[in-house]
C-alpha cells in the first residue's frame, strides 16, 4: 500500500556574490533565520517552515538583466499578511521593484530585488475564487 504524498519543503538554490552580505538582506529584512555557513560557501535560511538556500558562487550578468527587463520572478512567496510584510521591507530599504497591489488573479503582490538582483515576488490570496486554479 502506497503511503500519503505530502510535500514538505521547496527551497530555491540561489547564486550569491557575497553569502554575507544575502544571508544579512535575508536574516534582518525578511526574517530568515541562519545557522552557520557550510564550507564557508552555503547557507540555508529558514522562516515559517520555508527554506531558501544561498550558495557562494558567479552567475551571468546578462541573465539578471534579462529578467530585470521582462520582470521574470526568481521566487514567489505566498504570505499571509502580506500588507504588513510590505510595510516592513519598505522601512528596512529594500528595493521595492513593484509595489504592492492587487492582480486580476485575486492576490495582493509585490516584488522586491534582494542584494545579488534577484526578484521575489510576495503575495496574499485575496479572492480565493478567482486564484484557484
Amino acid at each position: 500500500m502506497a503511503g500519503v504524498l505530502r510535500m514538505t519543503c521547496f527551497a530555491p538554490q540561489l547564486l550569491m556574490d557575497d553569502l554575507a552580505k544575502a544571508v544579512a538582506f535575508y536574516r534582518d529584512v525578511l526574517g530568515f533565520a541562519f545557522g552557520p555557513p557550510w564550507g564557508g560557501f552555503y547557507a540555508i535560511g529558514r522562516r515559517d517552515g520555508c527554506d531558501i538556500h544561498l550558495k557562494c558562487a558567479p552567475k551571468t550578468a546578462e541573465d539578471r538583466a534579462n529578467r530585470h527587463q521582462h520582470d521574470h520572478l526568481d521566487v514567489y512567496a505566498g504570505v499571509e499578511g502580506v500588507d504588513a510584510l510590505y510595510e516592513a521591507c519598505q522601512g528596512k530599504g529594500a528595493t521595492i521593484l513593484k509595489p504592492l497591489a492587487p492582480t486580476p488573479w485575486g492576490t495582493k503582490d509585490f516584488y522586491l530585488e534582494d542584494p545579488d538582483g534577484y526578484i521575489i515576488a510576495f503575495g496574499e490570496v485575496v479572492h480565493a475564487a478567482a486564484a484557484a486554479p
